[in-house]
């Protein structure tokens, strides 16, 4: 008996230890990357659309002081902050113009990119106006472009992203499932609902493979959202918005905070 509480005592001792050097780690990685530059790139789950309180400056691109960017930017005090993601943004439009702040002393990187080249508004506005024949057969297209097309663009962008800061640490954060399946809710069917949700993870795999060969590190936000998605009671995401239909699917102020930024937090 008294051995066994010894083994039980070592074993408590152990995991204490173990768990105080990953925090220890964590922090450190965290002071690391604010003493140099951080730059938030990417779509608009990045700029923080739905999470209102938008900065009047960026327009169209509605970047939000709520969203995780500039929150984790607020907490962290990095040397120096630029915030080039933008709503609507596509790969091609990271490598066009928001690149600019990378340097060699920028020391963290974040992006979410890659859900409007699959064809993410027009496969919920299929999946929201016609049958679940038609929504079904829009995701299937939208998997074959993130088979074919998708990994190059990415390839693009990660390449280009390490050439121009070479010392810094890239966190790839994905998408999160969009609904709580099983439950009684008004809107679309079970069949829609469980098809969206297998997209959000067929592209977080094609993302997190990319990310991963690229050396990156990749944000899961589906373990944060899981209890907040649409139909749960507690969304952390917007269904539909009718006010502003831009806003819909995306996260609110508490995704953001609660959804993005504690994945930001653990990988940066």
């Amino acid at each position: 008996m008294r051995r066994s509480r010894l083994v039980g005592f070592m074993s408590s001792l152990l995991l204490a230890a173990a768990t105080a050097l990953t925090g220890a780690a964590t922090a450190q990685a965290s002071q690391l990357a604010a003493a140099g530059g951080y730059v938030a790139l990417g779509d608009s789950y990045s700029s923080g659309v739905g999470a209102g309180s938008y900065i009047s400056s960026s327009g169209d691109c509605k970047r939000s002081t709520k969203a995780y960017p500039y929150l984790w930017a607020a907490a962290h005090s990095p040397s120096s902050f630029d915030f080039t993601a933008c709503s609507g943004a596509r790969t091609g439009d990271v490598l066009s113009s928001q690149l600019g702040p990378l340097s060699t002393s920028t020391a963290l990187v974040s992006l979410t990119v890659g859900g409007n080249d699959a064809g993410f508004a027009d496969v919920m506005t299929t999946c929201v106006t016609q049958s679940d024949s038609a929504c079904l057969s829009r995701i299937n297209t939208a998997k074959a472009y993130v088979d074919s097309t998708l990994p190059g663009k990415l390839d693009s962008v990660y390449s280009a992203i390490r050439s121009k800061a070479p010392n810094a640490h890239v966190v790839v954060i994905g998408y999160p499932r969009f609904y709580k399946l099983g439950t009684s809710c008004l809107g679309l069917s079970e069949t829609k609902r469980k098809a969206i949700n297998d997209a959000a993870d067929y592209l977080d795999t094609a993302i997190a493979k990319r990310a991963a060969d690229h050396g990156f590190s990749f944000g899961d936000v589906r373990p944060t959202f899981t209890g907040h998605e649409i139909c749960s009671g507690s969304s952390w995401l917007h269904s539909v918005n009718w006010l502003n239909i831009g806003e819909s699917y995306h996260p609110t102020a508490p995704g953001q905070s609660g959804g993005y930024l504690p994945v930001l937090d653990s990988a940066a």
